[in-house]
């Protein structure tokens, strides 16, 4: 990405590279790291067992609820994927790489992505989970957003010719839309966003329906219609959140209607991180109750809040509190610019998605780092169990278009084009590599079950297992 200067007295005058010479500069990689390259995954010797892996992931969370964090783990391959991030992250590591860096995910699996409404209310797609984001190997997303669409498939028994052609399809999604981005104008790019209406397969009337009608529930929910009296319960006229276990709870520390001083801190702290003009909205709600919040699965263990405020009766704002670690990435990647993680984490959603919730921010109470923004606010989750083929198919086009344009917000987009060119050889390659990585986990998961059942793991399981 090579800069020519000139320069005055005065002044210094940059001038970029052209388009032909971007493109050129992402092609000539292909020299020093073959497309065909990325294709496949072997062990690399001195791999760390898998249970150690899981195990060291969670140094310094929450330990009473480690246990439902291995049984959810523990239910399958798909949800062994799911919360194996830091696993994946060192086997990605010793694969290829191109050696361009963009503001990655971290853990780009397929139910990290979903629609959500903007700050003016209009929906659209894109990442939805950044824990894990810091700046890394673009590559690194592309792999484990493919492999997570062959795991899924395999968890739908679906056979893996189709899987490798669904995260193949992924992939090329990614490819060309990443050439499309690489064309925009520096403003065009940032200002677009993924609408519904632009995604593949709406000119289907049927996947058009479903994906309005979870459109439809979600800002219901949003509305306070559904989640103020699902969340909420009354003592007197003081209401409070209820305790829905072993997903939402108090604890000795934290009654109910009772907001610690270590609470109203790290509220001072995070309100101090808003704009002004939305720390004077934030001004116009008061804080009535906290409680902890077990959420997902990689993240269980970490600490979590929800907090519920009340401008007047009938006027909520619930907020999720979410403890930030140190990125999965960093070990392999660096480490992150920020030292509040609470703030790697806000500074990834603003570069990586075209609209953020307007109470985003990051705070810091007792040791740990947080980040906050709004539960639930219109966020349309993948129901990934009720995917057959055509729709993982269409969703992993989604996914790889959205993973495409928050990529290409670094401003790389004509190196990454320029690298991946216009045939199939780099979509072929890393759908042989999620395959192959798909065994990988199953093996990886192999070993949790049996250290669970073995005793040498505990595991706490929900009903429904």
């Amino acid at each position: 990405m090579a800069k020519k200067q000139s320069s005055t007295s005065r002044l210094t005058v940059v001038k970029e590279s052209s388009y032909k010479e971007r493109y050129a500069e992402g092609k000539a990689l292909r020299g020093k790291c073959p497309r065909e390259s990325h294709k496949g995954w072997k062990r690399p010797r001195g791999r760390r067992d898998a249970v150690e892996m899981v195990l060291a992931s969670e140094q310094g969370r929450v330990s009473k609820l480690l246990p439902l964090r291995h049984g959810r783990m523990v239910r399958s391959a798909f949800t062994f994927y799911r919360g194996s991030a830091l696993a994946m992250a060192a086997d990605l590591a010793s694969t290829p790489s191109t050696g361009v860096r963009v503001q990655c995910c971290g853990d780009a699996h397929l139910c990290n992505f979903g629609g959500y409404a903007t700050p003016e209310r209009k929906i659209i797609f894109s990442v939805n989970d950044l824990d894990e984001t810091l700046p890394a190997p673009w590559e690194w997303d592309v792999k484990r957003l493919a492999a997570s669409f062959v795991v899924a498939c395999r968890d739908a028994q679906i056979s893996d010719a189709a899987g490798k052609d669904i995260a193949a399809a992924c992939v090329r999604s990614y490819r060309q839309s990443m050439l499309e981005f690489s064309r925009m104008k520096t403003l065009e790019l940032w200002y677009y966003a993924l609408e519904p209406a632009s995604l593949a397969g709406m000119d289907d009337p049927n996947i058009r329906k479903r994906v309005q009608k979870r459109i439809a529930q979600e800002q219901a929910k949003s509305q306070g219609e559904e989640l103020f009296p699902k969340l909420v319960e009354h003592k007197g006229d003081i209401p409070l959140i209820k305790d829905i276990l072993p997903t939402i709870f108090h604890d000795e520390l934290n009654p109910p209607g009772t907001i610690s001083k270590i609470v109203e801190s790290a509220l001072k702290g995070y309100r101090d991180t808003l704009p002004h003009s939305y720390q004077s909205l934030f001004d116009r709600y008061t804080v009535y109750d906290a409680a902890m919040k077990v959420v997902g699965i990689g993240s269980v263990g970490t600490s979590c809040w929800v907090l519920l405020f009340m401008a007047r009766e009938n006027d909520p704002l619930f907020l999720q509190v979410k403890e930030a670690r140190t990125s999965v990435l960093e070990p392999y990647a660096g480490a992150s610019a920020f030292s509040n993680h609470g703030q790697r984490v806000v500074n990834g959603y603003r570069l990586m998605q075209p609209a953020s919730d307007m109470f985003l921010g990051w705070t810091r109470g007792k040791s740990r780092d947080f980040f906050v923004r709004q539960l639930r606010d219109v966020k349309i989750a993948p129901r990934v169990e009720t995917f057959g083929r055509y729709e993982l198919g269409l969703f992993a086009q989604w996914c790889g278009r959205a993973i495409a344009l928050s990529h290409a917000r670094s401003g790389t987009a004509t190196v990454l084009s320029g690298y991946m060119g216009n045939s199939d050889a780099f979509d072929q390659a890393i759908a042989s590599f999620a395959v192959d990585y798909a065994d990988q986990n199953e093996r990886d998961h192999a070993a949790l079950d049996r250290a669970v059942r073995s005793g040498k793991v505990s595991a706490e399981f929900e009903e429904g297992r």
